[in-house]
């Protein structure tokens, strides 16, 4: 768990040393610190620290992840050069209510436990099925998203930093279905298991997403088109 928060903490210096901070490199960078702060969160659940005990910790690390989705569709959007502010209302409106739950409501997390591998989190259950829809619902809206937009963009480097956005949802959302399919004990865990592989999502967005938006953006009407 620190090993990887300390892999995601520095890609995200990383991109604010090496390239200027606009409205699409500011997004990427705040999915990289979610991602570490989840994963500090989870050691802080099994260790206890900062004068939060493991329960806060938990809290702080729901509130997190629960950002992730409308922060890659915003991204995707920034990307491909569209607004759909309705589309955005929505998206970071739900992540509000589930963060609000989270954080405030007694009953929102109800316990954690720390585990050799990962860390289980114990939410309302009433909450399970609705949150579990409103993740994979905007991952999924997220992932069709980026591939549509590719298909009809001209610029070479705008439509692989959309198809590598898509890889890098597909990348931790895949291989954690696979676990739960092949180890169903383990679905009271998916949040944490997802997040490990989410890992490779940053390197995506770090060593390919970046580095395409930068690319496309050395013509000077299209970087004005992203920015607008």
């Amino acid at each position: 768990m620190i090993s990887t928060f300390l892999v995601e903490i520095i890609m995200a210096g990383w991109i604010i040393w090496r390239y200027n901070l606009d409205k699409i490199t500011r997004l990427v960078v705040l999915i990289l610190v979610n991602l570490s702060v989840f994963q500090l969160a989870e050691f802080m659940v099994c260790e206890g620290a900062l004068g939060l005990d493991s329960l806060q910790w938990a809290r702080i690390g729901y509130v997190a992840i629960t950002l992730l989705p409308p922060l890659g569709i915003h991204l995707g959007l920034r990307l491909s050069g569209q607004h759909n502010p309705f589309l955005l209302l929505v998206a970071y409106g739900t992540a509000a209510v589930f963060s609000f739950i989270f954080l405030f409501v007694g009953s929102g997390m109800q316990s954690q436990i720390c585990l050799g591998n990962y860390v289980i989190f114990d939410i309302a259950p009433w909450a399970v099925w609705p949150y579990a829809l409103y993740y994979f619902g905007w991952l999924l809206v997220g992932t069709v998203l980026a591939l549509e937009s590719a298909k009809v963009l001209k610029n070479k480097h705008q439509k692989s930093a959309l198809r590598a956005l898509a890889v890098g949802y597909s990348a931790f959302i895949i291989p954690s279905t696979f676990v739960a399919i092949i180890d169903p004990s383990s679905m009271a865990g998916i949040p944490s298991i997802m997040c490990g592989f989410a890992v490779l999502l940053a390197f995506i967005l770090t060593f390919k997403v970046v580095p395409e938006y930068h690319h496309a953006c050395r013509n000077k009407k299209l970087r004005l088109a992203l920015q607008a």
